[in-house]
């Protein structure tokens, strides 16, 4: 994380595909090529997981800290596999350039229970399938299970369930595994397959110079299998709803605060087992990424809990975790580990001693940079250090060129003109904050692909408090083009990047 490198962030879901969704397919591999002519050593992706539609397919509210979302499982793949024929295939119809997660999880589902039955008649494929079963059985065996029972019960909470399989009682547990020995295994399958293409990729990345940044979110959804398989570790109630959540105090963006609803952690009990399920989860992500990005990392040092029965976040208090214990051990684990620190919002002095100890780099988004006194504005490119990750902006943001057309104000529009000596309007501004970040002092660039294409509000990939209708963007393939990658190539090597 030293060296000067840029990257770009693109999730697997707005990658081009036939299939209503982005996946690990065609359009994933003709992506990597495109960053490795564009001179470009970094691609940032959001967690890979499996997603809820209850929560708008948000990449951040997932069954799973540990499985891989089976919507990413590409067809033309399976395919070449010899899981599925060609025949077995269709085209989607729905718009190519927006996800329509429901259309994809029912295409999906049919071909994967297709190929589900296939592989079950290919003696020759069950070796590796097993060996996967046995090396990945610490997550995997909860993980089938916990979807499987989802489906018996026509999805409701693991909260609701049958109080013996609720409670993993080891009767109940036993016997539901055996009356859902078969769903249980395609579940299996599916993550054989995910992790399969996924590591394939990853292995085309690198022989390409490329390294995949993951993102590990730092709460698990209580509707999942972590919680559900591990319920001493977070602090719920008797019969399983969460006791006290997550979220933030109320400040300067909301009197309210935010609720998240996720179970907050119990920091004793881990500590007491030595951190091992967060270890295991590290572990798992580095596996499958060369960098990782701790989300929401000021809650790693002090996080706000409130009572799961308050409606807004205001009646939350601030509770200490044991972050240096935590990462000594994340650092002994794992002594080449290379870490990302989201430090955005409100970061106390402690969790900058944290970081400092640690050498942990933290993130500039240039759109914060130009509001209020820009000669100690921590974003602005002048007061930028070097162990850093500077970002035109995240997956939060707007655009660059919507942020500057819908909610840059006034003010920061004069000193944006201000700082870079120049009238600078919606057509320009994109690639002066380009510019601006290749140029800093940071070791790190990261910059959103709606970004580099001069996109607007309607590339937008999420709008935090908004449930529905996000992570939707695809990107238009014609526009990965030569005169593209010819742009960004110069820009990277203007600036030393590599």
């Amino acid at each position: 994380m030293r060296l000067r490198k840029s990257g770009i962030l693109l999730h697997i879901t707005s990658l081009p595909s036939e299939f209503a969704v982005g996946d690990l397919g065609g359009g994933a591999y003709a992506f990597v090529d495109f960053l490795a002519d564009c001179g470009q050593t970094l691609w940032q992706l959001l967690p890979f997981n499996p997603t809820s539609p209850a929560c708008g397919n948000s990449p951040y509210c997932c069954f799973s800290a540990f499985a891989g979302n089976p919507l990413f499982i590409a067809p033309d793949l399976l395919v070449q596999e010899g899981y599925l024929s060609q025949n077995d295939l269709e085209t989607s119809t729905s718009n190519p350039h927006k996800v329509d997660f429901q259309q994809a999880a029912e295409f999906k589902n049919r071909l994967l229970g297709k190929a589900c039955e296939n592989f079950r008649q290919r003696a020759d494929k069950q070796c590796a399938f097993q060996s996967f079963v046995a090396d990945n059985g610490r997550w995997l065996n909860d993980y089938a299970l916990f979807i499987s029972l989802k489906e018996q019960f026509q999805g409701a909470p693991w909260s609701q369930w049958p109080s013996e399989i609720r409670d993993r009682t080891e009767p109940a547990l036993r016997d539901w595994t055996i009356r859902l020995a078969e769903k249980i295994e395609r579940e299996k399958f599916c993550q054989f397959l995910f992790f399969r293409q996924w590591s394939a990729l990853k292995s085309r990345c690198n022989r390409k110079q490329i390294r995949l940044i993951g993102d590990i979110p730092i709460y698990v959804s209580h509707d999942s299998a972590d919680v559900w398989a591990n319920r001493g570790f977070f602090k719920l109630e008797w019969d399983g709803r969460p006791a006290l959540v997550a979220g933030v105090p109320p400040d300067y963006f909301s009197r309210t605060g935010q609720l998240w609803g996720n179970p907050v952690y119990s920091w004793d009990r881990l500590r007491e087992d030595s951190h091992t399920w967060w270890l295991d989860r590290i572990e798992h992500n580095l596996n499958y990424f060369d960098i990782v990005r701790l989300d929401h990392f000021r809650g790693f040092v002090a996080y706000w809990e409130v009572a799961a029965s308050e409606e807004t976040a205001i009646n939350g208090r601030w509770v200490e975790a044991p972050a240096m214990d935590f990462f000594d051990k994340v650092m002994t684990r794992f002594p080449t580990i290379s870490i990302i620190a989201e430090d955005l919002g409100i970061i106390t002095p402690d969790v900058r001693e944290v970081m400092n100890h640690y050498e942990l780099p933290g993130m500039k988004p240039l759109l914060f940079a130009f509001g209020g006194d820009l000669s100690t504005n921590p974003y602005v490119p002048h007061n930028h250090v070097r162990n850093c990750v500077v970002y035109t902006g995240t997956h939060d943001n707007n655009t660059v060129k919507g942020w500057f057309q819908q909610d840059a104000t006034q003010t920061e529009k004069e000193n944006l003109r201000a700082y870079f000596g120049r009238q600078i309007d919606e057509n320009t501004v994109s690639l002066e904050l380009i510019r601006a970040a290749m140029m800093s002092v940071a070791s790190t660039v990261i910059v959103p692909m709606q970004d580099f294409l001069e996109l607007g509000a309607e590339a937008r990939m999420n709008t935090p408090s908004v449930s529905f209708g996000n992570w939707e963007w695809r990107v238009d393939p014609r526009r990965l083009n030569e005169n593209l990658s010819r742009r960004i190539a110069k820009l990277t090597a203007l600036y030393g990047r590599k």
